[in-house]
């Protein structure tokens, strides 16, 4: 490294360009060989710049999203998927109806692969710069019953603002009482068209009521839901089942 090199070094690195820096000497002979122009150098050393940001940001997003690691779209089996979720799921990946705060149900029986689904949508989403919350339906209600309970409640539901799409994960599993319905309503109303949620649920609309218990609140929540909604019925054969089977036929 010249004694010049090394001072720009330095100075990328104060200014926060580490990319610039740790590509500097390598571009630095690859334009030298090839004959770059000043600008065609720069340009280069500021694309790789950015797509190292970018790229940063991205992990930091994944991270944040409390995504399942494992449940992304290339592990998910599409051949089993219904003929109609194959046919959109990749439009849903672009991520086009977060512009319109559209909604996503995915209704199905336990083992249906309504999250893994879900999650594989929320990886795809992230993969392209999209701020996204993995969370479990009991334990969005939890935090959210805490926040209430400090004065906290429209503190906790702006933090939510900050993501793109919320998954809410099991909707159906959660029998709350009236001050726990209540928070999961806020919720939703606070969410309507200014973000997306996506929700599994074992339980269709007509069964909601065993959620909300309110007929009034249950027809409120649908409403807001179903206005602008993408949704997505898994009506195959369970996973896990087959899963078990498989390992049952090889042992």
């Amino acid at each position: 490294m010249t004694q010049e090199t090394g001072g720009l070094t330095i100075c990328l690195k104060a200014l926060h360009l580490s990319a610039f820096a740790s590509r500097l000497q390598e571009t630095t002979a690859t334009a030298e060989s090839q004959g770059w122009s000043y600008q065609q150098y720069l340009q280069y050393l500021a694309e790789l710049e950015l797509e190292d940001r970018r790229q940063s940001r991205i992990e930091r997003l994944r991270k944040a999203s409390g995504l399942p690691g494992d449940k992304t779209l290339a592990s998910l089996d599409t051949g089993a998927l219904p003929e109609r979720v194959k046919k959109i799921l990749p439009s849903l990946c672009e991520g086009h109806f977060l512009e319109r705060s559209e909604n996503i149900v995915a209704f199905g029986l336990p083992g249906r692969g309504k999250t893994h689904l879900l999650c594989a949508i929320g990886h795809e989403l992230v993969r392209r710069d999209h701020p996204v919350l993995f969370i479990p339906a009991y334990r969005l209600v939890q935090k959210l019953l805490i926040a209430k309970r400090d004065f906290n409640l429209e503190k906790a539901l702006k933090k939510l603002d900050r993501f793109e799409a919320v998954i809410l994960d099991d909707i159906g599993y959660v029998q709350q009482d009236r001050e726990e319905m209540e928070v999961l309503f806020t919720f939703l109303a606070e969410r309507y068209e200014r973000g997306s949620v996506l929700i599994s649920s074992n339980l269709v609309f007509s069964q909601w009521d065993k959620i909300f218990k309110d007929s009034m609140t249950t027809a409120a929540a649908i409403d807001r839901m179903v206005h602008h909604c993408v949704i997505l019925e898994l009506n195959g054969q369970s996973y896990r089942n087959q899963e078990a089977q498989k390992r049952n036929a090889v042992s």
